[in-house]
């Protein structure tokens, strides 16, 4: 439903309404906006970052902890929910909200992703994908049906519809098209299965890989269906990322500026930071905690390697301008040891930290937008990440795909080698190779498809 007409002089921004969700515009600088979205559970502000549960709990953090530092929003995975504890006993429980104690906004993936993660377990067809469990062998047919039905015992504010995924880099332009087609047949059967819409939000997923055709044909077709919000799939499994950009580019912009724009599996921050400006407003990922288990602290400036034995004697907190917990009070000396021996204190540290960065920066994103202010706002970013000049090919593209110019911050940066998706380690002598190799090395949904279940 549209929104009412604006006072005469006043600019209408963008709105939808939905019986489980209003969705409005707050503010709008090029193709970046800030909107507020009523869930059943929460009130949002986009863009955001949703930290990722699989089975429900973030790994290293609590409930308690996650409302701390601001979290308003957290996945949860149908297959492995439904694999364990299993979706009847959750809703006996009261839904997921109660069995996880998590008072605030809740979004349950649909199982697709696991016919990438899980390939070699999984047999696809037009009815659905047969999975064999990883845990104890036994097989379960994912339908479209199914899979809407377990979210609704689930209970999520946002459920996914179930797509049929293809890794972006596969070589099969017969699977890709075939793929996009069914993506739109499912589509229906998850209307006609969905129980619940006066409660929870069913999103449909555009796919297409990296075919500007095909994902013209997925946008068309889901949009026609006139769903409460849409997600860009396919995407963080190892494609160039020029291709990615270029695929959120056009996705936004033939998505209705009205309703939220999901890009799934994004975590890193400049991706974050990038796809915001090309109108994105959601972002997933196991990244920020799985790569504090490796020891990884993300900070402006890129990452710390906290291994690393050049942090043994460094009396600094992770990052002087945040003011997390774990900032406050512990030194990057004393989280060095730990990290290097793998202890789990260090990891939930470095998961708070973690978690609390990708918050704050989702807030400056949502301050710069604001204020007229995002292409600074990018250009201070990606500068103080490269500040040799030297940005990456995608990253260029990206911003010119924005409308933002990075040469006019004044660093002379020129156009780098593409072939990495995170930042500068910093101090590790490394430099974005050596971010590029640690984002490999932690197998993170952004640099390859993630190990599953590992959320």
């Amino acid at each position: 439903m549209a929104a009412p007409p604006s006072p005469a002089g006043a600019v209408q921004l963008p709105s939808s309404s939905s019986p489980a969700l209003k969705f409005e515009v707050l503010a709008q600088c090029g193709r970046a906006r800030a909107a507020r979205m009523t869930l059943p559970h929460y009130v949002c502000e986009t863009p955001m970052f949703m930290p990722v549960g699989t089975q429900g709990s973030v790994k290293g953090l609590t409930s308690q902890q996650l409302e701390e530092l601001g979290c308003q929003v957290v996945l949860g995975n149908t297959y492995h929910l439904e694999n364990r504890p299993g979706s009847e006993l959750v809703a006996e429980m009261g839904g997921l909200h109660s069995f996880i104690n998590w008072p605030r906004g809740m979004l349950t993936d649909s199982g697709g992703f696991q016919m990438v993660s899980l390939l070699h377990l999984a047999d696809i067809t037009e009815e659905g994908v047969t999975f064999q469990s990883p845990t104890d062998g036994r097989r379960m047919l994912l339908t479209p049906e199914h899979s809407i039905q377990v979210q609704n015992r689930l209970g999520a504010d946002i459920i996914m519809a179930l797509d049929d995924v293809v890794p972006s880099t596969a070589a099969d332009d017969a699977r890709f098209e075939e793929a996009t087609h069914r993506t739109t047949r499912w589509i229906d059967r998850c209307i006609a299965a969905h129980g619940r819409p006066t409660e929870q939000n069913l999103f449909a997923i555009v796919q297409g890989g990296l075919d500007e055709r095909l994902r013209d044909i997925s946008l068309k077709g889901l949009v026609e269906r006139d769903t409460p919000g849409y997600a860009v799939g396919g995407l963080a499994g190892g494609e160039d990322k020029r291709s990615f950009v270029k695929v959120v580019s056009q996705c936004t912009a033939g998505l209705p500026d009205g309703k939220p724009r999901y890009v799934m599996g994004i975590g890193y921050p400049l991706d974050i930071v990038i796809c915001s400006a090309l109108g994105a407003d959601m972002y997933d990922s196991v990244y920020p905690t799985r790569t504090a288990r490796f020891g990884v602290a993300l900070v402006p400036e890129g990452m710390l390697k906290l291994k690393n034995a050049q942090f043994a004697a460094d009396y600094r907190p992770l990052d002087e301008e945040c003011g997390c917990m774990v900032c406050r009070r512990y030194t990057r000396a004393f989280l060095h040891p730990l990290a290097a021996k793998g202890l789990p204190f260090a990891t939930n540290l470095i998961s708070y930290h973690n978690i609390a960065y990708m918050m704050r920066l989702s807030r400056q994103i949502r301050e710069a937008i604001k204020e007229q202010r995002y292409p600074e706002f990018v250009r201070e970013y990606v500068a103080r990440q490269f500040p040799a000049g030297d940005y990456p090919e995608w990253v260029v593209e990206g911003c010119r795909l924005a409308g933002i110019e990075l040469s006019s911050s004044g660093s002379g940066g020129t156009a780098a080698a593409d072939g990495t998706g995170g930042s500068a380690a910093v101090g590790s002598g490394g430099g974005v190779a050596a971010a590029a190799a640690a984002a490999a090395a932690d197998g993170s949904r952004q640099g390859g498809a993630a190990a599953d279940g590992a959320g």
